[in-house]
């Protein structure tokens, strides 16, 4: 089946971003998208083997449809997949579970997470903060390694900073708190171009960073890291914060809520984006002449 009929079949659909989906269905869209290119066949070829539309598949894989658990199950055995792909998938669509706050094992690695990547791609703006550590979005590849040791990971985490220099991808600000800076690694040569880094960041367009001071000291709502993405309207915002293992999500209003006010009250306390420029910039020369 030629490709165009795809996307056409697609583009029939609608833009499932513009419905009102939850981020758990379109994670279940997208990882049976995944599979039916990794199986290599054609949209319109699997709907009407199935005695499907071509819509109802498309809307499907959008994530602005369900189905039973037992359609699911036919779908994914027409592709072929194996059994540890089978339960993965049928667990993604089983709507027993809270389908608004959920949790994903790093498997195999947390920037390589289906439902992350493809709501920072789909995006109007990603927040990021984290209290101890620059965020993954900011980070060079050495200090990655350095933090990581796992260079899958780190291959993935710099797969994911593509979405930096996206076009029309989204706006992102990054707090970084300056312990990130002030603790450092034992590389100093590895901290003075992660500083250095982050200075230039401050010019990329679309890309904030902004520093937040040693002096906020350790308040509550600065002790955990978290991110917040929003979306055009009426896609609700989706929170994540990321533990050793797992990576939790949210897109329950009330919940998000408490992560929109965690963002604002770090807006408050961070400094400005010249002024954290600049002091990027004196960390970076810091480390540069060794007096850190």
């Amino acid at each position: 089946m030629p490709m165009d009929t795809e996307k056409s079949a697609e583009h029939a659909a609608g833009n499932s971003w513009a419905r009102l989906t939850t981020a758990r269905s379109r994670e279940l869209g997208e990882e049976l998208r995944r599979i039916r290119r990794q199986a290599g066949l054609a949209l319109p070829r699997v709907a009407k083997g199935l005695g499907w539309s071509a819509g109802k598949l498309s809307k499907l894989e959008l994530g602005s449809r369900g189905t039973s658990l037992w359609e699911i199950g036919i779908l994914i055995g027409r592709y072929g997949v194996d059994k540890a792909t089978r339960d993965r998938v049928l667990a993604l669509a089983d709507q027993r579970a809270d389908i608004h706050n959920f949790l994903r094992l790093h498997t195999p690695c947390p920037d390589a997470l289906t439902v992350l990547t493809l709501h920072e791609a789909n995006a109007a703006t990603v927040t990021a903060y984290e209290p101890f550590t620059v965020p993954a979005l900011g980070q060079t590849e050495d200090y990655a390694r350095a933090l990581i040791d796992d260079q899958d990971q780190v291959g993935a985490r710099m797969k994911r900073q593509r979405v930096l220099h996206a076009v029309n991808g989204p706006r992102v600000l990054l707090y970084v708190h300056e312990a990130a800076l002030h603790m450092g690694l034992d590389d100093p040569v590895v901290m003075r171009d992660q500083a250095l880094h982050l200075t230039l960041m401050c010019g990329w367009p679309g890309v904030t960073v902004r520093l937040v001071p040693m002096t906020t000291g350790t308040r509550t709502r600065l002790r955990h890291p978290a991110t917040l993405m929003t979306f055009p309207d009426p896609i609700r915002p989706v929170a994540c914060a990321e533990t050793d293992t797992a990576t939790v999500f949210h897109d329950d209003p009330k919940v998000v809520a408490e992560y929109h006010l965690k963002m604002w009250r770090l807006g408050v306390l961070a400094l400005g984006p010249d002024e954290s420029h600049e002091r990027l910039a004196r960390w970076a020369d810091r480390y540069d002449r060794g007096s850190h």
